[in-house]
C-alpha cells in the first residue's frame, strides 16, 4: 500500500453490501438523504465531511461502514456521558461496541483495550482528549483501524458553536497510525465558514462534502416575546394541554434552570435538571432519567443535549435567546427526531438581549489566545447573536430564515404551501402565544407519547402518518410502550434502544402476526427481532 493512501476502498465493498448490513442490523430497507453517499464514499477509502440535520442519522454513517470494514472503527465524541448508552444501543442491533473514558477504571481500560487488540469489537467511543495519551496511541498501534469518524466535529472550529481546542489534535493522531484510515467528519450544524474550518483543520483528503437540507418539515416553529413570568404562565398551560408529552425545556443561567424546574413539580408535572453547577452524579442521574422515560420534561442550559438519541422528544421550549441561530436550531433539532410532528418554541424577552451581551462580553478565552484573536472571536459572536436575534424579532417566514442562515433556497417554500412561506410557522400563521392556548385542540393521531397529539394546523406540511386512529389503536399503542418500557428497564437500557415510538406506530398499523411480517417492520432487524420479536408477536396479537 502506498504511503500515505487510506486503508479502506481495498476490499470490493458496494452499497448494496451497505444496504444489506442496514437491513439485517437496523431493520431498514433504504438510507435516508446523505447517508449513501457518506458511505459509499467510506467504502472506496475516501474522507468525508457529513453535515446533516438532528435527527437525520449521521451515526449510521459510520456504524454501517464499521461492521463492514473489519477492524476498529474510532469515534471521537465529546460526549462521555453518552457513551454507555450509544454502546448498550450497538449492542442491542448485534454490534460490537466499547467505549474507553474516564468513568473507567485503570484496570476496566486495560481490559477494553486487550479485548479490542483481541478482536472483540467493531467500534470504540473515545474523547477527543484521550487521543494524546501516549499510552492510548500505543495501544491503536496494534490493532488495524480502517475508520476514524469524529462525531460533532463543528467543535474543531472557533467559529462554530462548542469550540473544544483537544479536537485539533486529531490531525496529529491520525499520523501516529501505522497506515491512515478514512476520516469522516460529521456534525448537525454547521455554516459554509465552518465547513472550510473543519476540512482544513482535521486534514480531510479530497473529502466528499455531503451537505443536506437543513429543512425539517416535521418541526413547527413558533416564535413568541413575553415576560419571564408570562412564559412561565404559558409553559404551565402548555404542559397542562398535553400531559403525557416529553420535551425539553432550555434556560439561560443555573439558576433560571433551578426555579424553573421546581416550579414545574410544584404543579404535578414530573422534571429534571440539568446545568454545569450540579454534580457529574445528579447530571447523570438526571439524564437517565429522561431518557428512560422516568420524567417526562427535561429543564436545562446549553450544557444538555449534544447527541441525546431520544426518539420521542414533542417539544423544544426555549425560555431565553440562545447565543446563535446554529445553536437554537441544534436544541430545537431535538425534537422530532422519529420524524414526527414535534414543536419548537422560543419565548424571548428584551432582556435576554441584554443577558446575551453581557455572556459574551464576559468570556472566557485560552491564556494563549491574542489580543486579535479576541477581538475577531467578540466579533464573530456578536455577528451570531444579531443573527438570533433577527430570527426572534421576525416578521417573515422563521423556516426560510433558518433555510437562507444555512445557505439553503427557501424559495420552495412558498411554491409548496401556496403562500410567501412555510405556512405552518407562528409567522405565517399569524398566530401570538396567547392564540396558541385559545385556539389549538389536540387531535387523536399518533404524533405523542400518549393519547394526544401534536397540536397546531400544520396545513400543506401535514405528514403521511399523521392519520386518524381508532380507541383500539391507540390501546394496542399503550400497551407496546408499556412492553417497551419493562423490557427496557430489564436490560438497563432506555426505551428508544428497544424500538422507536414511530417503529411501534408501524406495528399498531401492519398488525404482523409472524415473525416474517415483523421483520418487515421499519426498524426490526434481525438482532432484534431474536431478542424481541416473540414478545410483541404476543402482545399484538393479544
Amino acid at each position: 500500500m502506498a504511503a500515505g493512501e487510506n486503508v479502506a476502498g481495498t476490499q470490493g465493498l458496494t452499497l448494496d453490501d451497505a444496504r444489506k448490513a442496514l437491513s439485517t442490523y437496523f431493520g431498514y430497507d433504504s438510507f435516508r438523504p446523505g447517508q449513501a453517499e457518506v458511505i459509499s464514499a467510506i467504502l472506496s477509502g475516501r474522507d468525508a465531511l457529513a453535515v446533516m440535520p438532528t435527527g437525520a442519522g449521521k451515526s449510521v454513517c459510520y456504524q454501517i461502514p464499521a461492521v463492514l470494514l473489519g477492524g476498529l472503527t474510532l469515534v471521537v465524541s465529546p460526549l462521555i456521558s453518552l457513551m454507555g448508552d450509544q454502546v448498550r444501543s450497538l449492542k442491542d442491533a448485534g454490534i460490537r461496541g466499547s467505549y474507553l473514558n474516564s468513568t473507567l477504571t485503570p484496570r476496566q481500560q486495560e481490559v477494553v483495550m486487550a479485548r479490542a487488540i483481541a478482536g472483540w469489537y467493531d467500534i470504540m467511543y473515545v474523547a477527543p482528549e484521550r487521543l494524546a495519551d501516549q499510552r492510548f496511541v500505543s495501544f491503536v498501534q496494534q490493532v488495524h483501524v480502517p475508520l476514524i469518524a469524529v462525531d460533532e466535529a463543528h467543535c474543531v472550529s472557533q467559529w462554530g458553536q462548542d469550540f473544544r481546542p483537544a479536537y485539533r489534535g486529531i490531525p496529529a493522531f491520525v499520523s501516529q497510525l501505522p497506515r491512515r484510515p478514512v476520516v469522516c467528519a460529521l456534525t448537525a450544524t454547521a455554516t459554509a465558514r465552518v465547513r472550510q474550518d473543519v476540512s482544513h483543520l482535521l486534514d480531510l483528503r479530497d473529502p466528499i462534502v455531503q451537505v443536506n437540507g437543513f429543512d425539517r418539515p416535521n418541526l413547527r416553529l413558533s416564535s413568541f416575546e413575553l415576560t419571564p413570568k408570562e412564559r412561565t404562565r404559558w409553559l404551565l398551560g402548555y404542559l397542562a394541554a398535553h400531559p403525557s408529552w416529553s420535551g425539553i425545556v432550555y434556560a439561560t443561567t443555573r439558576k433560571k434552570v433551578d426555579e424553573l424546574a421546581e416550579t414545574l413539580r410544584e404543579a404535578g408535572i414530573t422534571a429534571a435538571s440539568y446545568h454545569a453547577g450540579m454534580e457529574n452524579g445528579e447530571r447523570a442521574a438526571s439524564q437517565e432519567a429522561f431518557v428512560r422515560d422516568e420524567v417526562r420534561v427535561m429543564v436545562a442550559t446549553n450544557a444538555f443535549g449534544m447527541g441525546i438519541d431520544k426518539s420521542d422528544v414533542r417539544f423544544v421550549v426555549n425560555c431565553g435567546l440562545p447565543l446563535s441561530l446554529e445553536e437554537y436550531y441544534q436544541e430545537a433539532g431535538r425534537a422530532g427526531r422519529d420524524g414526527e410532528p414535534a414543536e419548537c418554541y422560543l419565548l424571548w424577552s428584551r432582556g435576554d438581549i441584554r443577558t446575551c451581551h453581557f455572556f459574551i462580553d464576559n468570556a472566557e478565552f485560552p491564556p494563549e489566545t491574542s489580543q486579535e484573536e479576541r477581538n475577531a472571536l467578540l466579533s464573530n459572536r456578536n455577528r451570531l447573536l444579531s443573527s438570533m436575534i433577527g430570527y426572534a424579532m421576525s416578521d417573515s417566514c422563521l423556516r426560510a430564515r433558518v433555510l437562507r442562515y444555512f445557505g439553503q433556497d427557501a424559495s420552495s417554500l412558498g411554491a409548496e404551501s401556496g403562500s410567501a412561506g412555510c405556512g405552518g410557522c407562528s409567522v405565517c400563521l399569524g398566530s401570538s402565544a396567547e392564540e396558541y392556548l385559545r385556539s389549538n385542540r389536540p387531535r387523536r393521531v399518533f404524533g405523542g407519547s400518549g393519547t394526544e397529539s401534536v397540536s397546531g394546523r400544520y396545513r400543506t406540511r401535514e405528514l403521511p402518518s399523521e392519520t386518524e386512529v381508532t380507541d383500539e389503536d391507540e390501546r394496542l399503542f399503550q400497551r407496546l410502550r408499556a412492553l417497551r418500557k419493562q423490557l427496557a428497564n430489564a436490560s438497563r437500557v432506555p426505551p428508544y434502544v428497544v424500538f422507536s415510538d414511530a417503529t411501534l406506530r408501524a406495528m399498531v398499523r401492519r398488525r404482523p402476526t409472524t415473525a416474517e411480517e415483523l421483520l418487515s417492520v421499519s426498524g426490526v432487524g434481525k438482532t432484534k427481532l431474536e431478542r424481541y420479536g416473540a414478545v410483541f408477536l404476543s402482545e399484538i396479537n393479544r
